[in-house]
């Protein structure tokens, strides 16, 4: 009779779950994840308005969250480039079923301002705050959404580039990279999150070999390709078609090393950069000497057949710089 009766048990937690994962809506009744674990703390966003983190900014919603600050110099600009690409792929979803929260961790220099600031220099759409508030606030949010970790203080970010997303409302959460590919989050967010695609589905049979990647292009296209084109016109950073023929080979490399150093040292070309682009940092990548051969090949290569390689440069003296710059 107990063995009766513990199978039954087994059987309904198995149905339980199994509707829970084909409705990802369904919430799960007496989820740890809720108000009594979430602070409820005050957050100032980018326009000054104080707002409670469980209460006004993910209770009942969808929510993607990382943290960044804005004089970072390393992996920030790239997740902020990286995650205003993937609000532009989700288009209307992003206010409406989902929100998109970055925390600065540098609350006494960000203030809203500041963060408002920093939101027009990469074209944040509606739906996405910015958020500042007192700093012990900000760890315990952190510590509460899995965002800290014991190796921040080695990192030499300060933190690591993690995006959070969840479902208050089911209990569900996952951790992604904030600098993974766009597409690719905004796909697995759209997954987690059970949306229905009306993009017609392809056949394996229709499916084509992918062309080969070389080193190059892998680098440009992970790195650099959310704030630069090559010939297709400026983003958040310059068009770096004819890169190597407007600007010295080895100044080019010099400042992939270390642009942050170039800049503080006042190198005319990298401040007239930062000036131009309304102060959008090139993050120091960490890339060595063999990557940044590769990605200059990989620019050169497609100066020649990008549409823009024909045509003269309108501002070369600032223009092209750097796949960050």
């Amino acid at each position: 009779m107990r063995a009766r009766l513990a199978a039954a048990a087994r059987l309904g937690t198995l149905l339980l779950l199994a509707a829970a994962l084909a409705s990802p809506g369904t919430a799960f009744a007496g989820s740890p994840w809720g108000a009594d674990y979430f602070p409820n703390v005050p957050l100032v966003n980018q326009d000054g308005v104080v707002v409670r983190f469980y209460d006004d900014l993910i209770k009942g919603k969808a929510v993607a969250v990382n943290l960044i600050y804005t004089h970072c110099t390393a992996s920030c600009p790239l997740e902020t480039a990286k995650m205003a690409q993937v609000q532009k792929l989700l288009g209307d979803r992003v206010g409406k079923d989902i929100f998109f929260y970055s925390i600065s961790i540098d609350p006494k220099r960000d203030t809203p301002e500041t963060l408002k600031t920093y939101m027009q220099r990469y074209h944040i759409g509606p739906g996405w705050q910015f958020l500042t508030g007192k700093e012990e606030d900000i760890k315990l949010v952190a510590q509460k959404l899995g965002l800290s970790s014991l190796t921040d203080a080695a990192n030499r970010d300060g933190h690591q580039p993690s995006l959070m997303v969840g479902n208050e409302a089911t209990g569900q959460w996952m951790r992604n990279s904030a600098v993974d590919n766009p597409r690719f989050l905004a796909t697995t967010i759209g997954n987690f999150l059970g949306w229905t695609s009306d993009q017609p589905t392809r056949r394996y049979a229709e499916l084509a070999v992918p062309p080969a990647v070389g080193k190059g292009a892998y680098v440009f296209n992970t790195r650099c390709s959310a704030c630069h084109t090559i010939g297709s016109g400026d983003a958040v950073g310059p068009d770096l078609a004819n890169l190597t023929k407007e600007r010295d080979r080895a100044w080019v490399a010099r400042y992939l090393t270390d642009p942050d150093k170039m800049l503080t040292e006042g190198d005319p070309i990298a401040k007239k950069l930062f000036a131009k682009y309304r102060g959008v940092r090139m993050p120091n990548l960490g890339l060595d000497q063999e990557e940044i051969a590769a990605i200059l090949l990989h620019i050169e290569a497609q100066s020649r057949i990008a549409p823009a390689a024909s045509k003269p440069s309108s501002s070369s003296t600032v223009r092209t710089v750097s796949p960050r710059g």
